[in-house]
């Protein structure tokens, strides 16, 4: 399991002991799209859609989802969230929205799970709102886009 680092010397999982790390400032972002028919995106972007404003629901959800990830993933921590932001953009080339989630904290170990989360469950939002319409939306290209902060440095995927 070399490399792993939330497996131990036997194999078994545990949370990773970020004790000895340096508080430092990190950032996090992660993007994904979300495909619909022509005929869902229209009802999303001139807001017809049933349940309500689509974009701004699924904003807030990824930023609630952001705050829950460690409910959520078993070996994630706890970690004190300075901000979320999720950006919501409507694509018409897709058709579909795209989904852009940054997550900042100053803490022991980075929010890339956080991001990651935010933007997933805020796609999530948006095939929940709008399914009723459309079950054949499909969510892609969850990744991390950019981390700052940490041992490691900075990565862009960019």
């Amino acid at each position: 399991m070399s490399g792993l680092t939330h497996f131990d010397g036997k194999g078994d999982a545990h949370m990773v002991d970020v004790s000895d790390k340096p508080v430092t400032d990190r950032v996090a972002a992660a993007a994904c799209h979300i495909k619909m028919a022509p005929e869902t995106f229209d009802i999303i972007s001139e807001g017809r859609a049933k349940k309500g404003d689509v974009l701004s629901v699924a904003r807030l959800a990824g930023i609630m989802g952001a705050k829950r990830t460690a409910d959520l993933i078993p070996l994630c921590h706890p970690l004190p969230i300075a901000k979320v932001a999720v950006e919501l953009t409507l694509d018409p080339d897709l058709p579909g929205v795209q989904i852009a989630a940054t997550v900042k904290t100053t803490g022991q170990t980075g929010v890339e799970m956080e991001a990651l989360t935010a933007a997933s469950i805020a796609a999530l939002t948006v095939y929940d709102m709008a399914k009723a319409v459309d079950r054949a939306m499909e969510i892609g290209g969850l990744r991390v886009i950019l981390k700052e902060g940490g041992k490691s440095g900075r990565y862009s995927a960019e």
